[in-house]
């Protein structure tokens, strides 16, 4: 997967939570296969795994699941 294939996904607020956003973008069926993938080790946030579910993601974070990356677009303040 190439970096041309990063697709954006806009935001309501200035802030989304990592589990959300896995949801928002699709990534996951519900917060129950969030909670799974991220407890064990299986995203990445800005290519660094992290286990955080309430992790708080910006506009420009990325985020990598099952070879799928997802980038956080959020409204001007």
């Amino acid at each position: 997967m190439s970096n041309q294939d990063i697709e954006e996904i806009p935001i309501r607020d200035s802030m989304i939570r990592l589990g959300q956003l896995l949801k928002l973008a699709s990534l996951v069926e519900d917060g129950v296969e969030a909670a799974e993938l991220i407890k064990n080790g299986l995203v990445k946030v800005n290519g660094e795994i992290d286990e955080r579910r309430g992790r708080q993601l910006h506009n420009g974070d990325t985020v990598t699941v099952n070879g799928q990356t997802v980038k956080v677009v959020a409204p001007e303040a």
